[in-house]
């Protein structure tokens, strides 16, 4: 009896031990949960996709070009012309394609000048990296004695780019015409102003149109929405030819399939540098994109810019099947 009392006493002993490792492990388990539930917001925002990052600069924004940096634009020798033209001819820029059968009409003629004409919005990334080619473009029949700091949108590239005019980058409107003169054409920018800490925004063409500031515009825009070849912005017009898209698309100095475009950490004055030093793939490619829109201005002002004369003008044009 003595040793089934013993036996007994071991066993109660045994299963309060049991029990308290058991209250133990739950005790432990409990704490481990509330830590764990203690640290979730850390470790889920760790693991989630994080939301695209909006704005990482506003860095003089809407603030005039120097200048200097005018005169990058404006004071662009033709020889790079030449040279990007002879680039984009012998297939040596991996960037640039030559575009061909573009939509022809006839030229818009206002106070005896053809016209070039561009409907944007500030938001566009392709837009804000076209605008480079198209101050090269136009710098070779006249000049700008104002360009603008913009950027497109933010969390879509933040590219830095020229505005034509001081432009309202944090509400909808469209902001008409330039700073720019010249004695053989015309340009009618129109660009559609949104908040572009929200992303890539446009309005249809008949948006632009009720907003003309004037019976030239109206009749600018009227023409450039009866094309039906709206399909986005850019969309522009130069001389005789209709453009639906960005003609030139050089992101940096990256190939066309890249995921990366150096160009969304470059300052102003860095794509400028670029442009003045002529020794890239951006730049070459910007130039080039230039050529293009020069071929197409040429026709319709009787090739009278010394521009128009370059031997790779020449061919670009009669590549693109255009009317010397």
């Amino acid at each position: 009896m003595k040793n089934g009392s013993s036996s007994s006493r071991i066993r109660a002993i045994e299963g309060r031990i049991r029990t308290l490792q058991y209250a133990l492990a739950v005790l432990a388990a409990a704490v481990v949960v509330l830590a764990i539930y203690s640290l979730y917001p850390s470790i889920a925002s760790a693991f989630k996709p994080q939301p695209l990052s909006f704005g990482h600069t506003l860095a003089g924004i809407d603030t005039q070009f120097s200048s200097q940096q005018l005169s990058v634009i404006n004071g662009a020798p033709n020889s790079y012309f030449e040279i990007a033209g002879e680039r984009l001819l012998n297939g040596t820029l991996t960037d640039e394609v030559l575009p061909q059968n573009s939509p022809q009409f006839s030229p818009i003629i206002i106070n005896g000048k053809p016209s070039v004409i561009y409907i944007g919005a500030i938001s566009c990334i392709f837009c804000g990296e076209n605008r480079w080619s198209m101050a090269l473009a136009l710098s070779r029949f006249g000049n700008f004695s104002r360009l603008y700091v913009g950027y497109s949108s933010f969390g879509d590239g933040d590219i830095p780019t020229v505005y034509w005019n001081y432009n309202n980058y944090s509400s909808d409107g469209v902001t008409y015409g330039s700073y720019y003169n010249s004695r053989y054409i015309n340009f009618y920018p129109s660009e559609y102003d949104s908040n572009i800490t929200q992303g890539f925004q446009v309005q249809p063409l008949p948006y632009f149109i009720q907003r003309a500031p004037n019976s030239t515009y109206a009749k600018v825009l009227t023409f450039m929405n009866s094309t039906n070849g709206f399909q986005g912005t850019p969309f522009t017009f130069w001389g005789t030819s209709l453009n639906r898209g960005a003609d030139a698309v050089v992101l940096g100095n990256t190939t066309p399939t890249s995921s990366s475009f150096p160009l969304t950490n470059m300052t102003h004055q860095q794509v400028l540098n670029q442009l003045q030093n002529f020794s890239d793939q951006f730049a070459w490619g910007e130039y080039a994109g230039a050529d293009v829109y020069i071929a197409e201005v040429c026709p319709s002002i009787n090739n009278a810019a010394p521009v128009c004369s370059l031997p790779a003008i020449k061919q670009i044009g009669a590549i693109m099947g255009l009317s010397s």
